[in-house]
């Protein structure tokens, strides 16, 4: 069995710092997907500089095919321990899922990693080696689909210490209240959301420390089919609907627009069916056919899919209220939530067709041509770690 993964993080700083001590670097190799948090020491420029570092020395190796150790290696070689205190110049934890289901998990002085199986939390071993002078935990197993695992920074831990905890928030009560929130099948950014935003309010709004939590789930592939647009050529019509359906019933599906509807509808001999509820005054309603997941109109809709998408890739954007807005049932949101949540690859079905109804001068710049939004909803979807195929007729 081939696994891939969905990777989400959220961060909160420092108060008073603009600059965040925690980084996340992110790997897709053709072998496997990789996670990198580091913690800088201290707070602000320093610690931003410090985990930048740390985050990118990993990146550049693994992304030319260096071994996990040998990184290991040089990074704590660059890094070495404050000569005064002993405390490590930055912090890091490492996780690498290979697509044949191996797994290595890479632990040097934070938090322990959280990892739920089966809605339990499975206790990690500890497995130390010694890489200079360093005590390195490492972890090597085979990942299922389902698995979830919660990178930290210490921040996490410290929530709440001189406010509502005296001692801060202990892993064990992190790790419980994870397991309790945890739901199957819900995005890797809601489980990150959920644990910094308890974190800030045991800080009452006001972070003593850079706080940072990476989500990994591990997945099978999920592929999502979008059509939009009419081929260019009509005779099309018949190889692009049928490209489109391929895949039976383990494939989601939405049509996207009143002429690429009109075009599934008639190829397939599926009438359509209009609702008349409007949830969003600026976003048409949907429609229906038989075997679609869903039907709704074009430009405006996918207008606004991209911005709700380029809002999500800014996590420091991302809270409760926006998946208040994901879960509402107009055309955009509905969109969003399929692309986020309920997809690793997606394939577009673009018609190339010029609709010169998208090329009234009168018209929104922002509407443009289909050509440039679907240009936009590929570079929104790769931005969020989707994997993009692109058919045009």
């Amino acid at each position: 069995m081939n696994v891939t993964t969905e990777i989400a993080y959220k961060s909160l700083n420092h108060v008073g710092e603009i600059l965040c001590g925690d980084q996340v670097e992110i790997v897709h190799r053709s072998d496997s997907d990789i996670v990198v948090l580091a913690d800088g020491m201290g707070s602000g420029v320093r610690a931003n500089m410090l985990s930048i570092l740390t985050s990118r020395i990993f990146g550049t190796m693994l992304k030319e095919g260096a071994n996990l150790m040998d990184c290991v290696e040089t990074v704590v070689d660059t890094l070495p321990a404050d000569p005064l205190t002993g405390v490590s110049f930055s912090t890091f934890t490492v996780l690498q899922i290979f697509h044949d289901q191996r797994g290595i998990l890479i632990e040097y002085e934070n938090p322990p990693c959280i990892f739920i199986r089966d809605g339990q939390l499975v206790r990690i071993p500890e497995n130390e080696r010694i890489v200079l002078g360093r005590h390195i935990n490492t972890y090597q197993f085979t990942a299922e689909p389902g698995d979830t695992f919660l990178l930290m920074s210490d921040g996490t831990i410290h929530a709440g210490i001189g406010h509502s905890m005296s001692f801060g928030w202990p892993w064990e009560d992190i790790a419980a209240y994870a397991v309790r929130c945890h739901t199957e099948g819900q995005s890797p950014m809601r489980e990150a959301v959920r644990i910094t935003n308890a974190c800030d309010d045991l800080y009452h709004g006001e972070p003593a420390d850079d706080t940072t939590v990476a989500c990994v789930h591990v997945t099978v592939g999920k592929r999502l089919h979008l059509m939009t647009g009419p081929a260019r050529n009509k005779d099309d019509d018949v190889r692009m609907v049928s490209e489109f359906m391929e895949g039976g019933s383990e494939v989601r599906r939405i049509v996207s627009g009143g002429t690429s509807s009109s075009i599934v509808s008639r190829v397939t001999g599926r009438p359509i069916s209009v609702s008349m509820d409007y949830d969003d005054p600026e976003i048409p309603p949907i429609a229906f056919i038989e075997g679609i997941d869903l039907v709704t109109e074009g430009v405006l809709t996918l207008a606004r899919v991209i911005r709700i998408l380029k809002q999500y890739k800014d996590s420091d954007n991302v809270g409760y209220e926006f998946f208040e807005m994901l879960e509402q049932t107009n055309a955009a949101s509905r969109v969003a939530r399929m692309i986020i949540e309920d997809c690793t690859e997606i394939s577009l079905f673009v018609g190339t067709a010029v609709n010169s109804a998208y090329q009234n001068p009168d018209l929104p710049l922002e509407l443009g041509v289909r050509q440039n939004l679907v240009r936009q909803l590929v570079d929104a979807m790769e931005s969020i770690g989707k994997i993009v195929e692109i058919r045009s007729f």
